[in-house]
């Protein structure tokens, strides 16, 4: 099978980082595509920015299909434009925030979340109202660097993110962790070992289960409002989605 995975940000470094991590759980004969927008944001930190790497995934989302792929992750904590991305492929949409939440549940009762900067704090307890893991989260916290710290070479990001997950071991209550960002991918077996508790990537989680969606032979339904986008003639910069 073919899963395309999309990092909506710009860097190529972070695809790179994103898609080592999920070739590494994927199973015998799974293909990772790993794609990011041509033009964007160079990191997802705001709700604007999160607007503008929609419509990257989206045209990301309308090439993958039209190759055949079997998924596609798009691999931003905030999983931005992923109920558009599900209109506009048949083949199963996941987002990593969603996956990673999801698979928490399956081994903890309770989770806590590591995230980049404060601000997307907000953005991270919007997804738990709207995912229905409120109640599952007993915190979240923030290394207060921006996500393109975790590329720079310096280690200082990864060793925040370590601290983070240390402080919420002692403090939070909760049986694991989940990760709130996609550079964060390659830190979630090893914070695993060193914590002896479930550290959980969204982006490995989210390989597993477009696998585990397709092996069920389940695709994204199209009845009722996931369907199709209605026919339009759409202008300017969308008219490549007509």
């Amino acid at each position: 099978m073919k899963i395309q995975l999309i990092n909506p940000n710009t860097s190529q470094a972070m695809t790179e980082t994103i898609a080592t991590a999920a070739r590494a759980v994927a199973a015998i004969g799974t293909e990772i595509i790993a794609v990011c927008p041509q033009q964007g944001a160079p990191s997802i930190e705001g709700h604007f920015d999160e607007a503008i790497a929609a419509v990257g995934v989206l045209q990301r989302v309308k090439q993958g299909r039209e190759a055949g792929v079997d998924g596609h992750i798009i691999a931003c904590f905030g999983d931005p434009g992923l109920l558009a991305a599900r209109e506009l492929a048949d083949a199963p949409v996941v987002g990593i925030a969603e996956a990673a939440m999801h698979m928490a549940t399956l081994v903890a009762t309770r989770f806590s979340i590591v995230t980049t900067l404060p601000r997307t704090l907000i953005i991270a307890r919007h997804l738990l109202q709207q995912y229905g893991f409120e109640r599952h989260c007993a915190a979240l916290h923030a290394i207060d660097l921006p996500v393109l710290a975790l590329e720079d070479g310096s280690g200082v990001a990864q060793q925040k993110v370590r601290e983070q997950c240390l402080l919420a071991k002692r403090q939070d209550g909760s049986g694991a962790i989940v990760l709130g960002c996609g550079g964060m991918a390659d830190l979630a077996r090893e914070l695993t070992y060193e914590l002896a508790m479930p550290v959980i990537d969204g982006v490995s989680a989210a390989v597993k289960m477009i696998e585990a969606l397709h092996g069920l032979g389940l695709r994204t339904s199209k009845h009722g409002d996931l369907d199709f986008p209605l026919a339009k003639p759409l202008s300017g910069v969308f008219s490549e989605f007509n």
